[in-house]
This record gives C-alpha cells, sequence and structure tokens, in this order.
C-alpha cells in the first residue's frame, strides 16, 4: 500500500479554524487527522503543500514511524509548531488507515486498552456574561448535562499582575462555579500563562477554598524555573504542556519535576504514537496526562485512543458539547460524552472510528479566526466586529 497524495479541509468558525487532512493511499483506504491553530492555518497548509512532495507522496502508511522522522527530520531545520502539527495530522490518518486495513481500533495497535472509558471535562461552557449568576447557571448545564469535570480561567485579560479588585471578582465567579456544580465534580483552574510567579501563587492561595484539580499554566511556558518556583509553593497540582510541541522538549519538565500534570496536544506534537511515547517517560517520573483538546470530534477521537491504552492518562478536555456544538456534524461517528457518567466509551470501530463528510464541512468555511486572550470579552468567543 502506497500513499497517492493527501487532501486538505478546514472547518471555520469565528474564533477557531480545524484543519482536517485526508491521506489516500493505491488500495482506496482514506485516513483522516486533524489539528486546531492559532492564526497560523495558512501557514500549515503550505507546509502540507510541500511536505506531500517530498515526504507523504508514495510513502507506505504503515511505516508510521519512518514517515515521522523524515517529515520532522527531512528538511533539517528545527520543527516547531508547524511542523509538528503537520506531521500530527498526517499522522493520525496513517493510523487510521493502518486500523482500517486490519480491520481493528488504533487502540489495540498500540498495545491494547487498559480501560474501557476515559472521562471528560468540559471547556468552552462559560461563554455568557462574565457574571457569578452567568457562571453559575451556565455551569449547572454542564453537570445537567452529564460532566463531572470542568475547566474555566476566571481572570479576565490579566497579565502578569491582577490586582485586588480583579482578584475579588475572580474570586466571586469560582465561588459561584463552585456552588453551582458541588463539592465531588472536578474544578480544573487555567492560567493561560498569565501571571508572574509572585502573582500566581498568591491567586492560587485565594482559589484553594474551591479545590481546584489543578492549576494550568500559571505562567508563561517559556521559563520552566518559574514554572519550578510557583510548584514549590502551592498545594495544587501544576498542569502544563500544551504549547510544547516535541517530546524531547518535556525533558527539563521531566528533569524539574515542576509539573503534576502534563497537556500535551496530540495535534500539534507530532501525533498518536508521539503522545503514547511521551506518556510512557511520564509514567516513569509518576506524572499524568491530560491532553489538551481544543479540536473537533477526529482530534478528540485520536486523543482517545491514546487514553485507552494509557495507565496514567487523567481526563480529556471537550469544547464541542458548548461552543461551536454544530461542527460534530462533520464527522460521522463523533465520540460523545456519555451523560450518565461525564466518559468518553470504549469503540470498537476499525481505525480512528470517524469519517470527515466533506459536503457537511464545507459548510463551515475558513474564516479569519481570533482568539486573543488579552482582549476583553475573549471568554465569549464571539465573532470579531468590522466595519
Amino acid at each position: 500500500m502506497r500513499i497517492t497524495g493527501i487532501s486538505t479541509h478546514v472547518v471555520g468558525t469565528p474564533w477557531r479554524n480545524l484543519t482536517y487532512v485526508q491521506v489516500h493511499t493505491d488500495e482506496g483506504i482514506t485516513g483522516v487527522g486533524e489539528t486546531r491553530m492559532l492564526g497560523h492555518t495558512d501557514a500549515l497548509l503550505g507546509y502540507l503543500r510541500e511536505a506531500e512532495a517530498n515526504h507523504i507522496l508514495g510513502s507506505d502508511p504503515f511505516a508510521v514511524e519512518d514517515l515521522v522522522r523524515r517529515m520532522k527530520y527531512g528538511d533539517y531545520g528545527r520543527a516547531g509548531e508547524i511542523v509538528m502539527s503537520g506531521i500530527a495530522v498526517v499522522e493520525m490518518a496513517c493510523w487510521d488507515i493502518k486500523g482500517k486495513a486490519l480491520g481493528v481500533p488504533v487502540w489495540q495497535l498500540l498495545g491494547g486498552k487498559v480501560t474501557d472509558k476515559v472521562k471528560a471535562y468540559a471547556n468552552g461552557w462559560y461563554t455568557t456574561e462574565r457574571t457569578p449568576e452567568a457562571y453559575h447557571k451556565a455551569a449547572q448545564r454542564v453537570v445537567e448535562r452529564g460532566y463531572r469535570a470542568l475547566k474555566i480561567d476566571p481572570f479576565g485579560t490579566g497579565h502578569f499582575e491582577l490586582d485586588h479588585q480583579d482578584t475579588l471578582y475572580a474570586v466571586s465567579l469560582i465561588e459561584a462555579v463552585r456552588d453551582a456544580i458541588g463539592p465531588d465534580a472536578e474544578l480544573m483552574l487555567e492560567m493561560h500563562g498569565r501571571f508572574s510567579p509572585a502573582t500566581a501563587i498568591r491567586l492560587a492561595r485565594e482559589m484553594a477554598p474551591f479545590e481546584p484539580a489543578w492549576l494550568e499554566e500559571p505562567v508563561p511556558p517559556e521559563n520552566l524555573k518559574a514554572l519550578q518556583k510557583v510548584a514549590a509553593q502551592v498545594d495544587i497540582p501544576v498542569a502544563t504542556g500544551e504549547r510544547i510541541h516535541d517530546r524531547i522538549e518535556f525533558r527539563e519538565l521531566f528533569d524539574s519535576q515542576a509539573a503534576d500534570i502534563l497537556q500535551p496536544d496530540v495535534g500539534h506534537v507530532g501525533g498518536i504514537w508521539e503522545t503514547r511515547k511521551l506518556a510512557a517517560t511520564a509514567e516513569t517520573h509518576y506524572m499524568l496526562l491530560a491532553p489538551h483538546n481544543v479540536g473537533g470530534s477526529v482530534l478528540t477521537a485520536a486523543s482517545l485512543q491514546v487514553g485507552f491504552t494509557t495507565p496514567n492518562f487523567k481526563i480529556l478536555e471537550h469544547f464541542n458539547d458548548f461552543a461551536d456544538a454544530e461542527i460534530k456534524k462533520v464527522v460521522k461517528g463523533a465520540p460523545q460524552v456519555d451523560p450518565e457518567d461525564g466518559c468518553f466509551h470504549l469503540s470498537e470501530a476499525p481505525g480512528l472510528g470517524v469519517e470527515l463528510d466533506v459536503d457537511a464541512a464545507a459548510e463551515f468555511p475558513q474564516q479569519q479566526a481570533r482568539f486573543d486572550l488579552w482582549a476583553e470579552g475573549w471568554e465569549q468567543r464571539k465573532p470579531k466586529e468590522t466595519t
């Protein structure tokens, strides 16, 4: 079997463009992969055009490791977010092809299942007015939908510092959310790399009474010593990793023990097998895995293949029941969170278990998507106003 070409499809919403890649073969089997780029979608498409000619055409889709290494190192330049994301979408599609050809789900090819279900946490649910009352109602809807965990960034446009008044307001939002979801649901606290170590430590202590499940990206991701400073002074588990695009670059994080939970994005870190390798190293350092997942249903399905096979897998992020829920229709067989237990359940369908509906995808053309975490009202994920 050989790869005869790839085709790309961008599904657009006002705040995110999702890039789907189909990999075609001479035996008529097609695989699919997905990633979400922030402001770099056209750059990704350009890279994929070059990679198709340089590396992908004529390759054996079963030889996943070989293709990934050629795409990563064959152009000599150091691979960053765009290259690693391009590798990821092609790599996912190759696993999908392999599973379909053999008639087994991808998780079976990764060593088999260690669990029948993966817990989900909701994101994208707080697109309301930024008040305690509105957040209380929105959080109630999340648990009514069956989720047992959710995540929120309550810090507005905070950057390095957060003054006393804004701190009190953020606390009031978290207090309302915790009241809405009760004591048993997990509440993940997102900081989006906003703060200095001193501010992050202070805010973590302010939020401690509401028992956050983790503190995510408390400081900008470039300085691991700053993260280590935070981790040494807070009692809340620290999570990070969505903006690290190569598993090799996690080495310093392992050495410092500055994180308890790693959050690689399967669509940015080179795909399914690269994430599984990272998870194995994390297991030797007694760290958990909770992949970043702001994509659609194909990226969710790919992340679940890792989840079902990984002993130290904690939970999977999921946006698609609350933000742009209508885009789920572009994927047939889209994974669903079971409202009875808030989990994704094991699928026996071959490959990734999903199919891209190209006609449905065409109903959501690429947009000038914009997501600015430093702008007022970012959490509402509304279309940009144009003049």
